[in-house]
């Protein structure tokens, strides 16, 4: 599968668009392509964390992406939700200490519990010639930022189930805190008027990462 590289340039809010595939021909068509917009998450993503749904999201939203044959990932370097990679370390210690969630003990430390903003990445979307798209989170915020630019969202929430206490403390808060609709019983947030909504549900080995593999690199930007 061919692979383009995208940057998006911001000292707080950038990161790399990877469009998979052929989306040109699917904008055309005017089909919805899947896009996965993705904090970097280093515990996650990288290390494997048992009590973060950060690796998983991303392992099924490539998975997903894999299967159709064509799709984008925005990975973006807001680690920590925008706090960066040393006060998230802070702010899990503090966790831990206080036996607090992570809003609570950013809030302790005096930082923003969630800083990020999507609105370049909307605008880079709508530059790639993207006009409807389905989003694959669970994030209302980032839906707000792509329909508030003109963008049509068909919502696709990831369905992720976490195996440690702290890990479904953390899912809990994140509904509580930031309205997050993690697929279960109830969604705490209905998608936005001109939105559908589809739960991707997988089995449980589908959220390991088996989309990896040696990709061609395209045309960089």
């Amino acid at each position: 599968m061919q692979v383009q590289v995208h940057t998006i340039d911001s000292p707080t809010d950038g990161g790399y668009v990877l469009v998979f595939g052929d989306i040109d021909t699917a904008c055309q068509r005017q089909d919805k392509p899947l896009v996965r917009v993705h904090s970097r998450c280093l515990y996650g993503d990288a290390l494997g964390s048992d009590d973060c749904d950060c690796g998983p999201e991303l392992a099924l939203s490539m998975n997903m992406i894999q299967d159709e044959g064509a799709g984008v990932l925005v990975y973006l370097e807001q680690e920590g939700r925008g706090a960066g990679l040393i006060w998230k370390a802070i702010g899990y210690r503090t966790s831990e200490q206080l036996d607090i969630d992570t809003f609570d003990s950013y809030e302790w430390l005096g930082l923003d519990p969630d800083t990020r903003r999507y609105e370049l990445v909307a605008k880079t979307l709508c530059d790639l010639g993207m006009t409807q798209v389905r989003l694959l989170t669970n994030n209302p915020e980032k839906v707000r930022a792509l329909t508030d630019a003109g963008i049509a969202v068909e919502v696709i929430p990831l369905a992720i189930e976490l195996g440690t206490e702290r890990g479904r403390r953390y899912l809990d808060a994140k509904v509580r805190r930031r309205k997050h609709m993690i697929p279960r019983d109830f969604a705490p947030w209905a998608p936005l008027p001109n939105t559908t909504t589809e739960v991707a549900n997988p089995p449980a080995d589908q959220v390991r990462p088996r989309w990896w593999r040696r990709l061609p690199i395209g045309r960089r930007r």
